[in-house]
């Protein structure tokens, strides 16, 4: 039977009964960051304090030198990190992102070994995989004999099929080949014994969900790999809303095809708006066809496509937008989903992947990913009642910003952590 809990359940205490000790794989790990090295660092950090869980995490030796300057400026004792490296002989391939993929799976092969030397020393009660968080890259944890947390992991979102011919022969070759790397995983005898053995898997998004359900994990927890500090969130929470001027639409991104820019663009050409702006903040290799299609539409005036800026640019242009459009269509996360909300600024994302997960049509519109002209006109709809409704924006704003101030913190994914330990490891009896 899969047991499948959203975010906010909260059926049992956060805190166990008694202390718990986890070993913990955290490939990526680093303070004050974003993306995987941030969710490494965040989540082990946050289920260490005051939960009564002592966590010893194995990460890398390049992450080291941040851990150690962060600790020493903040001590946890429920925390202690063991740095694993392959031999150098072993990944002499290895260059930036070139050969990171077979580097990360020996990587994996040995972190288990060295957990499996600490637990001989010091017994553990459970173990937990997690970064990288891909439902389709093995862990070896399990081989360790006791409870096995997995998470948490996406990669089970893909493009729609009825959106793949809309897309540029790069982007439906590169959908093409993400989808044979996960059918290889899937078959990995590896991938699924890890599946077999969880507690419990953590899955960012309900499509990771249904494949962690097809490899045989038993018990499923919905939990979003993103989530703001309590200094981020007070940070953005404190932006001014913009006055009533012209509708300022941001979106923030590697401009490549599935974060679905293009969506946004047809969406704002399809209301018929011309007192509104749409900025589109990033670059990568869509940043060309993009311009054309605005020049095709005729609201080239009205896209501006800057290129990357700082972040704090990004923070700045957010303050002074009313809305994130955010129409990706393969997105296990969603970070500038989060941030935009805790600022009070609605989101239009379709009903896919991490941000369905994070965006309830109570905090922005959830676009139905049907068809492209269908989703390009429900954009429209959109940009079109929030530029005739500023009370709407404000009130969906609202609803954001406290949305992600309950249930898209770091503390609380840690309860919802710690509450899977408990229930596994000290379950209630009546």
């Amino acid at each position: 039977m899969i047991f499948r809990t959203r975010p906010g359940d909260s059926s049992s205490s956060a805190t166990p009964l008694r202390e718990l000790r986890v070993i913990a794989t955290a490939y990526a790990c680093e303070p004050h960051t974003g993306s995987e090295t941030g969710i490494g660092w965040n989540i082990v950090r946050e289920v260490s304090r005051g939960r009564g869980v002592h966590v010893t995490v194995i990460t890398r030796t390049n992450n080291r030198l941040a851990i150690e300057r962060a600790l020493a400026a903040d001590p946890e004792a429920g925390l202690r990190f063991v740095y694993y490296d392959l031999p150098s002989w072993a990944g002499w391939w290895k260059r930036g992102r070139r050969g990171l993929q077979l580097y990360y799976y020996l990587w994996q092969i040995g972190a288990g070994r060295r957990a499996a030397a600490l637990h001989a020393a010091q017994r553990f009660d459970c173990s937990h995989h997690i970064t990288f968080g891909r439902y389709w890259s093995p862990s070896f944890l399990p081989k360790l004999g006791i409870p096995f947390f997995w998470g948490p992991i996406g990669g089970g979102e893909s493009a729609p099929d009825s959106f793949l011919p809309s897309l540029s022969t790069r982007g439906r070759i590169s959908e093409a080949l993400r989808g044979a790397a996960r059918w290889m995983g899937e078959h990995d005898p590896a991938v699924r014994r890890a599946a077999k053995s969880c507690a419990v898997a953590f899955a960012t998004t309900a499509e990771t969900s249904d494949r962690l359900e097809f490899l045989g994990v038993r018990r499923i927890v919905l939990l979003g790999n993103a989530a703001l500090s309590r200094a981020e969130y007070d940070h953005l929470s404190r932006l001014p809303l913009p006055g009533d001027g012209p509708l300022r639409l941001v979106s923030a991104g590697r401009l490549v095809h599935w974060k679905g820019f293009d969506l946004g663009i047809r969406g704002l050409a399809e209301s018929g708006l011309r007192d509104a702006e749409y900025w589109i903040l990033g670059d990568g290799p869509s940043r060309a066809s993009l311009e054309a299609l605005a020049r095709e539409l005729g609201v080239a005036e009205l896209v501006k496509l800057p290129g990357s800026v700082p972040r704090e640019d990004v923070i700045n242009l957010l303050g002074r937008s009313h809305a994130l459009v955010h129409p990706s269509l393969h997105d296990s996360g969603g970070w500038s989903c989060i941030e935009a909300m805790a600022a009070a600024r609605p989101v239009i994302c379709l009903d896919l992947g991490g941000p369905a997960v994070m965006v309830d049509n109570e905090s922005g519109f959830k676009i139905t990913p049907s068809t492209p002209a269908a989703a390009v006109a429900e954009v429209a709809r959109a940009i079109t009642a929030f530029a005739t409704d500023r009370g709407l924006l404000r009130r969906k704003g609202e609803v954001a910003r406290d949305r992600v101030r309950d249930l898209f913190s770091w503390e609380a994914k840690a309860d919802q952590i710690t509450r899977a330990y408990t229930s596994v490891l000290q379950p209630v009896t009546v």
